[in-house]
């Protein structure tokens, strides 16, 4: 999955805006986190912790937390390597996280 992928799906979820750098660009839903590209292979997304579990069980050369993100609603996402579809459901999970919180 390419950033332009993930900034094309994410700003298809309805009130997800892009914010950020042309480098590091970032999506947001009523100034809440949704996603934001850290270097050009890996996505931190802003996922509820009982769904970051599944996600890393589920998908484990998809996603990672490093040891900065365990105390955090956060998860990483692999692009180079990533399965897209599991991607795009840790992205659409943290609109709908963010659009209810």
């Amino acid at each position: 999955m390419t950033p332009d992928e993930v900034g094309d799906y994410a700003e298809s979820l309805a009130g997800c805006r892009r914010k950020g750098t042309e480098s590091r660009p970032a999506w947001y839903v009523r100034d809440r986190l949704v996603a934001r590209l850290a270097d050009p292979t890996t996505l931190v997304v802003r996922v509820h912790m009982e769904d970051r579990e599944p996600l890393l069980d589920a998908h484990p050369g998809t996603f990672g937390v490093p040891p900065r993100f365990e105390a955090h609603h956060k998860v990483e996402a692999y692009l180079d390597h990533g399965d897209p579809d599991a991607i795009r459901e840790a992205i659409r999970l943290a609109w709908d996280a963010q659009r209810s919180w």
